[in-house]
């Protein structure tokens, strides 16, 4: 037999009190109705013993407010997001906010129909990272008055506020440690092509090899999962001239990629060379311990809850849009070679 909510109708009867009197009391509106001390206390006193619980849902219709704020990132199977989604949550649950968290699974039409029925929900806020080019569906839900703030990926010509790492520089401080250890057969392994920090990455890369007179740079891939390192590392090894090292654009795609390199008795870095944008506790633990650009993904999720609690409270933020500098830190999956 399912127990029945205990409400305030049940404080009322065994204190002796008004249902007006009790709501005033627990909705912390005593003072203002100059409730005594004695019946507050009294109230107080029944309201644990019977084990009261609010009815958030009731208390969502007076106030018009949900107390709930919405997180859509494009993969929870990825390490990097699920990061970020623990941080924010994190940081949401100290502004008394309860984070609905979604996946889009990198499919614009998913996050278009995560987005309809989290607005439903009445949400007060909205941290995405958009999946795909499309935006003019977030941008409308900002123009009618939805605080929306882009984390990660983002639309550079948009007014929308995001926070991400200066993916650009990363990706230079990365191909400048290979080519400074004497690689230059360097093919680099991307992600979704379309999006920002991608192809903020391959410029990074593109350019580095450049200014170093390294023209003949490889370029692969095309999606942020385990199955796309895997795969074009196994493409790679068919090659009858293997490249020397191997840039991968996220930590998902390079745990594929040591997959396959396992596989074909391919020993990093003996034999291929390897370093991957995002860090993660586990690179650590490896058999080769993985060499990595680290994203400043506490500093990213704080920033972004910042503005959207700024947003929410009318407060003016004198820049919206930032770009945090990544941190490289070598493990022991980069050979020297002459």
């Amino acid at each position: 037999m399912v127990k029945q909510k205990i409400s305030i109708t049940d404080i009322a009867e065994k204190t002796g009190l008004s249902t007006t009197t009790v709501s005033r009391v627990l909705n912390g509106k005593a003072e203002q109705y100059r409730i005594s001390k004695k019946s507050q206390q009294k109230i107080k006193e029944v309201a644990k013993e019977l084990h009261y619980t609010p009815n958030q849902f009731a208390a969502n219709l007076r106030t018009g407010k949900s107390g709930t704020m919405a997180l859509i990132i494009p993969s929870l199977n990825n390490p990097f997001f699920a990061g970020i989604a623990s941080e924010i949550n994190t940081e949401l649950r100290k502004s008394n906010y309860t984070t609905i968290i979604s996946d889009s699974d990198e499919n614009p039409e998913t996050e278009k129909m995560e987005l309809q029925q989290l607005i439903a929900r009445n949400i007060e806020g909205l941290i995405i990272v958009p999946c795909g080019n499309e935006w003019e569906h977030i941008k409308s839900l900002q123009e009618q008055g939805l605080p929306v703030v882009c984390i990660d990926r983002y639309f550079e010509n948009l007014d929308i506020p995001f926070v991400s790492t200066d993916n650009y520089t990363g990706a230079s401080m990365a191909t400048k440690q290979l080519i400074e250890n004497g690689h230059s057969r360097i093919t680099c392994i991307q992600g979704v092509q379309h999006s920002t920090p991608n192809k903020l990455r391959i410029k990074g890369f593109t350019d580095t090899m450049k200014k170093a007179g390294l023209e003949s740079e490889s370029i692969v891939g095309d999606d942020f999962t385990f199955q796309n390192g895997y795969l074009e590392t196994k493409l790679l090894l068919q090659q009858k001239e293997h490249p020397t090292a191997v840039f991968t654009l996220s930590n998902t795609i390079a745990m594929g990629c040591m997959k396959a390199l396992k596989e074909e008795n391919i020993k990093v870095p003996d034999d291929i060379s390897l370093i991957t944008f995002d860090d993660h506790p586990y690179l650590d633990y490896l058999a080769t311990p993985l060499s990595c650009i680290a994203q400043p993904v506490s500093d990213i999720s704080k920033i972004a809850v910042k503005f959207l609690i700024s947003k929410i409270n009318k407060q003016e933020v004198k820049t919206s849009q930032v770009l945090l500098r990544p941190t490289i830190r070598m493990r022991d999956s980069i050979k020297r070679i002459n």
